[in-house]
This record gives C-alpha cells, sequence and structure tokens, in this order.
C-alpha cells in the first residue's frame, strides 16, 4: 500500500491515531526548528550553537484525526561535564515507549558523527525515519548522493526536508501520521508543550544570550527564574538571574555600560510579551557561579532534574 493511500484509509475509518516521536541527532542539525514547525509554535528555543537544547522538550501537534507528541532532545554528543552527561541521559530516556524515532542529519554537513548515529539508531526496535535536513543548503546533486549514501541504512524511509523552508514538512508529517496506533488524545487540542511558562521565559532569555555573546560564553549559560509574577490584567513582573561560570564572562554579558544585557532583556521581553498576552517588566541580574556545570545542587537549580 502507498503511503498516501495508507494515510487515506485511516481518514475514512474515522480511526484517531495518536503516539509519542522522539527527534535525534548530534547538536545543531535543526531538531527544534522542525519540532517548531511541525507543532506550528515556537515551543523549543534554537540558535546556531551547539547545544542549544539541555532538557527533553516535548511539543505537541494535533489534527482532526491524529495527535503526534515530538520529543526534542539534545544532540548527541561525548559529554565533558555533570551537565552533558544529563542531556544524553534525556536523550536515552526520551526513546523509553516512542511509537516512531526520527533520526536528522544535517544534509549540508554530514560527518562521521552522523553517520554514527544512524548506525547507531538504525539497531531500534522501531519505525525508524531517517530525516535529511537543511536541503535549501544544498544543490540537487549534492542531495542525491547525500541519499544514495544512507541508501543501505536499515531505516523504514528516508525523507529529505528543510525545516526552515517548510519543504517536505507535511509530507514527513503523513508519513510519521502512518506509523501510529491507534489511540487517544494525551493532550488538549490547544495543548503545544508540557514546558511551564517559567521554563520557556527563562529559555527564551538563554536564547537571547546564545545570540549575541561569543563562543566561549554561551555554553557556561544558565538562567534562574527568580519571580515570575502577574501583577495586573496588562502586565507580569519578572527577575531572573543569568549565571556564567568565570568573572571575565560577567563582564561580557554585561556589556559596555550594561548594552549588551539591555539588548538580551529587550528582545527576551518581546518574545515573552507574546508568550504571556501582557507587558512584561524584565528585570535581570548577572552572577558568577563557578563551575555550576559539574554540580549537582546548581544544576538542580537552573531546571535540569533527576541528575
Amino acid at each position: 500500500m502507498s503511503l498516501n493511500n495508507e494515510f487515506e484509509v485511516s481518514m475514512k475509518d474515522n480511526t484517531f491515531l495518536s503516539g509519542f516521536a522522539a527527534i535525534v541527532g548530534r547538536p545543531n542539525v535543526g531538531k527544534s526548528t522542525m519540532m517548531n514547525a511541525m507543532v506550528g509554535e515556537k515551543v523549543a528555543i534554537v540558535s546556531n550553537r551547539p547545544q542549544t537544547t539541555r532538557n527533553r522538550i516535548m511539543g505537541v501537534a494535533t489534527a482532526a484525526d491524529h495527535q503526534i507528541v515530538f520529543l526534542d532532545t539534545p544532540g548527541l554528543h561525548k559529554p565533558r561535564t555533570k551537565l552533558g552527561e544529563y542531556m544524553v541521559k534525556s536523550v536515552e530516556g526520551a526513546m523509553d515507549g516512542i511509537d516512531v524515532l526520527l533520526v536528522m542529519v544535517d544534509v549540508s554537513d554530514i560527518g562521521p558523527q552522523d553517520r554514527a548515529i544512524a548506525q547507531e539508531m538504525a539497531a531500534r526496535q522501531v519505525r525508524k525515519i531517517l530525516v535529511l535536513n537543511k536541503t535549501d543548503a544544498v544543490d540537487e546533486a549534492k542531495l542525491m548522493a547525500a541519499i544514495q549514501s544512507f541508501s543501505d541504512a536499515q531505516y523504514d524511509a528516508i525523507i529529505p526536508i528543510s525545516a526552515r523552508t517548510g519543504k517536505n514538512m507535511d509530507e514527513l508529517r503523513k508519513l510519521i501520521v502512518s506509523y501510529l496506533p491507534s489511540g487517544p488524545r494525551y493532550f488538549p487540542d490547544d495543548m503545544m508543550t508540557d514546558q511551564p511558562e517559567r521554563v520557556i521565559c527563562a529559555e527564551i532569555i538563554r536564547e537571547k544570550a546564545l545570540l549575541h555573546l561569543r563562543e566561549e560564553v554561551p555554553h557556561g549559560i544558565g538562567v534562574e527564574m527568580m519571580r515570575i509574577e502577574k501583577v495586573s490584567d496588562r502586565m507580569t513582573e519578572i527577575h531572573a538571574t543569568i549565571y556564567c561560570e568565570r568573572a571575565s564572562h560577567k563582564g561580557i554579558i554585561i556589556g559596555k555600560q550594561g548594552a549588551m544585557l539591555r539588548t538580551i532583556g529587550a528582545q527576551a521581553r518581546r518574545d515573552i510579551e507574546n508568550l504571556l498576552g501582557t507587558r512584561v517588566n524584565l528585570q535581570l541580574w548577572v552572577k558568577v557561579r563557578e563551575d555550576w556545570r559539574n554540580r549537582m545542587d546548581d544544576l538542580r537549580t537552573l531546571g535540569y532534574e533527576d541528575m
């Protein structure tokens, strides 16, 4: 049966399909961008920095006849800190009980790590799709060569997409749905993530810091929400602390006469206002917390649980 026919049969039978789909791959291949596009809202932060995603983040895509619960995971890498170990552990945890495994590769930059991950994941006893992302960054010849290079991979399907432009995203969604079992609506139709507002707000602040700071600073940044309170129907008060690991990094984050911190705060405030639907008074502080990525109490304080 063709994919389209199989999808059409599920609709004709009026069977509701639902299940969980984990997205894995090395850092910076576009996992969060793809999940945001599927969900239709920004539920995971994105940047061009590796290891932007630190937690397992859930995004829910619901239609009249199906619900896909996406699990966006940190990029697979060799951990060098306790935080790195937590990130790798969260990837493994996300794959428990899933219905579909999406293994993502950046088709414009395929390396040995991508092939090692693809080979390792091929052994998983679950429906598997190899997703070749960033096709908008390569020509047709390079894309075809990439597809051919994975032709012997033990996957149910290989699909090229561009999460940024939307190319083949509808086809990917149909393919995922075709692998889902009959099931319930796990979440209400209007629910798009399980992340609490305070966590999303903290992640938005971190995203803006990642966007503007030098390469050596972002990995050592954490954000703690000190206060989030709706003081009126039109105003929310938010106090947050940005932690870094070195005194020299604190100066970079603050910037000359506070310019960098104001830039981070202004951009974060706009996104948070869109999220909360109110005006936001955002107050940011910067503190040094040396080697926090290797300190269990600090990791828990900053929201990295189950260590």
